[in-house]
């Protein structure tokens, strides 16, 4: 008996490759795999090479005050990435709620607020608030940060609650309801899930860019690494230092990315926020003089 075979036909998007396109692309991942090793490779011989995993470059890290140096110059980070998201998402909401209003004055204010504030650049900002205004190194840098990831989140929001089907909006206002209850019980909690990935995204950055603080002498993170690194006695541990202070960056971002999936997926899974699915038939009730 003669057994039917099945082949894959194309797809909408592309054709199903055949036998001799998945033997190349095969091969392309071998070779990619093989360079990418070798490169590796190549870095880890230079970073012998020269000596960065020598005992004398590493032994810093032994020591308790270096270890406490790091450890609240990463406090310090951590304080002014929690200041400036906090500030950062209020002021975004109140100059996103500028730009929706429908009062033609506040619309304009906000829209000059907001792109002078994403035109400037963030070490301009710092250094101004820092030096001219003679602020602390603290409040600079989160004055710097919010004005700046403020200004952006904002268009984020406005461009969030946009993003609604406009006969949300329209329906809201048959029933009654007042702007702000179509806000706040309509368009905002539609527009979180499609805004919460922007979101996260703009807080990693104003965590990357607290990193700026080192450059006015706040105490946090990557300024610590730079006292350890430029020590005489430790044969100048650059590479090491950069070795131990990247991972717990990277990992801190990570970790952001990780609870913005959280968050989506704990809200895919919440029954308020599901659809209703359609009611099942059900008979209804006659019209006079139907059978």
């Amino acid at each position: 008996m003669r057994r039917a075979t099945v082949t894959a036909g194309p797809t909408a998007l592309y054709d199903v490759p055949g036998p001799r396109t998945r033997r190349r692309h095969r091969l392309y991942g071998v070779v990619a795999t093989a360079a990418i090793a070798a490169l590796l490779g190549w870095l880890l011989y230079l970073l012998f090479d020269t000596g960065q995993f020598t005992a004398v470059k590493w032994s810093p890290f032994e020591y308790r005050g270096i270890q406490d140096l790091l450890l609240t110059g990463l406090a310090n980070t951590l304080k002014a990435f929690a200041y400036a998201a906090v500030l950062s998402l209020v002021l975004g909401a109140v100059l996103a709620s500028g730009r929706l209003s429908e009062h033609r004055p506040v619309r304009w204010i906000a829209t000059a607020l907001v792109e002078f504030f994403r035109a400037m650049p963030v070490l301009v900002m710092i250094f101004f608030i820092f030096v001219a205004l003679k602020v602390q190194a603290l409040p600079a840098l989160v004055a710097g940060l919010t004005l700046y990831n403020g200004s952006v989140l904002a268009e984020v929001f406005r461009t969030g609650v946009n993003s609604v089907e406009r006969g949300q909006r329209e329906a809201a206002y048959a029933l009654g309801m007042r702007k702000t209850q179509v806000m706040t019980y309509v368009l905002v909690p539609q527009a979180v899930r499609a805004m919460l990935p922007t979101i996260i995204s703009q807080l990693v950055v104003a965590l990357k860019d607290t990193s700026l603080g080192y450059l006015i002498t706040y105490e946090e993170f990557l300024h610590a690494g730079k006292l350890i690194a430029s020590n005489l006695d430790y044969d100048l541990p650059f590479i090491p230092v950069v070795m131990v202070i990247s991972p717990i960056y990277i990992g801190m971002c990570m970790l952001l990315s990780w609870f913005a999936h959280w968050l989506a997926g704990r809200q895919r899974r919440n029954p308020r926020t599901d659809a209703a699915g359609p009611a099942p038939a059900s008979p209804g009730t006659l019209l006079p003089g139907a059978q």
